[in-house]
């Protein structure tokens, strides 16, 4: 049976700026948009959000400004059922902004963001010391990249020495550490981020990512101490390579993709939350696979992210043979 894991995540709040438009400008270039919106952002909170409303028992750490902004930030990821008692408004620093530009053209929808990290960027390791004894309270610690690294690094640390599993979401992409690497029970990378990180390429073929260059990519992480490299890609679905081999996981289609913004950070937080429950690797991708999908499906990044009835009804309309979802109920209990 199944349970409520307890996850901590540490890292940012941001406040999105989305504009649309059919064409992106080139340099110098003004163009009409089509749309604008705001909505709360930020990868660590949009994968707090996604756990929680999967039914996880979720602590966030990180920071924001005391602005408005910031409040609703914090009135979006509380809403959600998060722990913010690890959360501090900085009275100094504007709460983080990333601008989007989505360009939406009959042949796909594709996003540029420019992230301002603003009070994320003020968090110290000092400001997470009672990670050293108070982590152990937590199934799993999520990580990304939109921290300061030595924040990355000294969470990780302290999760590692007292045996609790890390998972580093590596965006947006930047050097990363051997000593971070050798934390990293998982690493999420999207497929640009894979090669990027390793230097190896990860060529296209008929089905998408060659499995001998996935393969090559997750032996190089490997023999750096991460556990499983999970990689997102795209349309071609998700790859999970590690100890017990290589599983793949098809992309599920949806009549339209509204924005892709949160895709990844919906596919992580349902990932982990499905393996701390107690989903075997499988059916942890196959969750998550269904989880991101309905985020694309719709604008914003929060307020895109799915809850466990909608991603149980969208595994009952698919058919899905991966995961049960009557065994998902104990989720929402």
């Amino acid at each position: 049976m199944l349970k409520r894991p307890h996850i901590l995540v540490v890292g940012s709040f941001m406040m999105d700026l989305i504009a649309t438009t059919e064409r992106a400008p080139g340099p110098g270039e003004t163009v009409a948009g089509t749309g604008f919106r705001t909505a709360p952002g930020g990868k660590g909170a949009n994968q707090a959000v996604q756990c929680a409303r999967l039914g996880a028992h979720v602590t966030m750490a990180g920071r924001v400004g005391d602005d408005a902004f910031g409040r609703e930030a914090l009135q979006s990821v509380r809403t959600a059922g998060v722990d913010l008692s690890r959360v501090t408004a900085d009275p100094s620093a504007p709460t983080g902004v990333a601008h989007i530009l989505v360009e939406d053209t009959p042949q796909g929808v594709q996003n540029r963001i420019t992230i301002v990290p603003g009070a994320n960027f003020t968090l110290t390791p000092a400001d997470l010391a009672w990670m050293e004894d108070g982590v152990r309270a937590f199934d799993m610690v999520l990580l990304q990249f939109e921290l300061p690294m030595d924040v990355v690094e000294a969470a990780a640390g302290w999760a590692h020495a007292a045996g609790v599993p890390v998972m580093v979401n590596p965006a947006p992409a930047a050097p990363i550490s051997d000593r971070l690497l050798a934390c990293a029970d998982y690493l999420s990378p999207n497929e640009h981020e894979a090669a990027q990180l390793s230097g190896l390429p990860l060529r296209a073929g008929p089905e998408g990512v060659e499995a001998a260059d996935l393969e090559r990519v997750a032996a190089w992480f490997r023999a750096r101490g991460v556990k499983e490299l999970l990689v997102t890609l795209g349309e071609n679905g998700a790859a999970l390579a590690g100890t017990e081999g290589m599983l793949r996981v098809p992309c599920v289609p949806m009549e339209r993709v509204a924005d892709p913004t949160a895709a990844g950070d919906s596919f992580v937080g349902a990932f982990c939350t499905g393996l701390c429950a107690g989903l075997e690797r499988e059916a942890a991708l196959a969750f998550a696979s269904h989880a991101a999908a309905l985020t694309v499906f719709r604008m914003g990044a929060q307020p895109s992210l799915p809850t466990l009835g909608e991603v149980q009804t969208l595994l009952r309309e698919r058919g899905c043979r991966s995961v049960d979802p009557a065994a998902l109920d104990p989720l929402a209990e």
